[in-house]
């Protein structure tokens, strides 16, 4: 039996500047992510598409949701195999393309975490438990694109 899942989110338009929409240059691309209970999250769009480059952007949003849920599952699998994991530092990159009429869309990502092992951790036991976590991992299992990881371990030295 599946169990549902509901989540919800409250998106807020912040970028009318006093006239809407009345033309292109009319308006921000400003809106605010309100989860009630939560910290709201200030946004834009992306930059090249007119958006603030100092707030996020759903494109950053999406690979930052793919590396989190990517690392809480490989911390619940680590640990249940017991490999003590110190650090987990992550800089994925995702890659996109772009038609001519502004359309775009996520083609891959690489997943690139730096991970701290305890002293006397194998490396390659560590790494295979990546090629489960696609598997488990809510977002990775929602995106249609490619995900790689390319990770590096640290071995505390013993």
């Amino acid at each position: 039996m599946v169990k549902a899942h509901d989540f919800t989110s409250r998106i807020v338009w912040t970028g009318n500047r006093g006239e809407g929409t009345a033309h292109y240059r009319a308006y921000d691309r400003t809106f605010d992510i309100a989860v009630p209970g939560k910290v709201v999250i200030h946004c834009s769009n992306d930059p090249a598409l007119g958006g603030d480059p100092g707030r996020m952007n759903p494109e950053d949003l999406l690979l930052s949701a793919l590396s989190s849920c990517h690392m809480l599952w490989y911390l619940h699998l680590a640990s249940d195999a017991g490999l003590v994991v110190t650090s987990y530092i992550d800089t994925p990159v995702g890659y996109g393309e772009a038609e001519r009429s502004g359309a775009g869309r996520f083609v891959g990502a690489e997943l690139r975490p730096e991970i701290g092992l305890a002293a006397g951790a194998d490396p390659a036991r560590a790494d295979a438990i990546h090629g489960r976590i696609h598997d488990v991992c809510f977002i990775a299992r929602s995106v249609n694109f490619p995900v790689r990881v390319a990770a590096r371990y640290v071995v505390a030295d013993g």
